[in-house]
């Protein structure tokens, strides 16, 4: 059997995401609760609604959003499914 020794240690393969944004996608709020700090937004494509938690929320200051309110999101797999990031309102 033969042996070898690496000389430096081997690098892990870099990703490409810091390079790739995220699709932005607009919808609405269809409904959140300030008080347990999540809700949902509705797609403009018709697809199946996306949960948003508070901390998704850009901005300074109280995170909340109105039902209704026009939004853009980034959609990125969450603990339970699909869940909106970088929610802006529009």
């Amino acid at each position: 059997m033969s042996q070898f020794y690496l000389s430096q240690r081997p690098r892990a393969n870099k990703t490409i995401e810091g390079i790739c944004e995220m699709a932005k996608i607009k919808g609405q709020v269809k409904w959140f609760n300030e008080s347990k700090g999540f809700g949902f937004i509705t797609p403009a494509d018709g697809s199946k609604d996306v949960f948003v938690h508070f901390s998704a929320i850009q901005g300074n200051g109280f995170k909340t959003l109105a039902e209704g309110q026009n939004v853009e999101f980034e959609i990125q797999d969450g603990q339970k499914g699909p869940a909106a990031v970088n929610v802006v309102a529009i």
